[in-house]
């Protein structure tokens, strides 16, 4: 069990639906709002994940007709745990000198970081600060080297 958690937690999340590796989600709050949350694994870093969270907010307000949007609301943390891998003990030797050899027992310590955006999306650029969803998936897409969308 312990070797098959390693080799799911091999790389890190990959920009996708929210799976058992993770990857983000959304809820739509009304019309033209949403919550846009991304779920790092024990390999992502916390700027993936925030970058990653954008990206969907981004494509999000596209895919609803929207051009810009801004962000009414952030959060970000982080979930920590631990695992720790059995101890084996291995004995060679004969019957008159024997040696036991002791391996595993290490603890690993996994972060995993969480990021959420409560966004409001609109046709026209707002008075202030608002992003260009066009420009910032552009931008994030080619940053992480992610295929190009129509």
């Amino acid at each position: 069990i312990l070797s098959l958690f390693f080799l799911l937690q091999a790389c890190a999340t990959p920009y996708q639906k929210k799976s058992s590796m993770g990857g983000f989600s959304e809820t739509q709050l009304s019309e033209n709002a949403f919550t846009v949350n991304f779920r790092g694994n024990g390999y992502t870093d916390n700027e993936r994940a925030t970058d990653f969270t954008l990206l969907r907010s981004a494509e999000l307000t596209l895919e609803h007709g929207y051009r810009f949007f801004v962000i009414i609301d952030n959060k970000s943390w982080t979930k920590n745990s631990s695992v720790t891998s059995p101890t084996t003990y291995n004995t060679q030797g004969n019957a008159y000198n024997s040696t036991t050899y002791a391996s595993g027992g290490q603890t690993f310590n996994i972060s995993k970081p969480r990021t959420s955006n409560t966004i409001i999306c609109y046709k026209d650029k707002t008075e202030g600060f608002s992003y260009d969803a066009t420009f910032i998936r552009k931008s994030l897409r080619a940053k992480y080297e992610l295929d190009k969308t129509p």
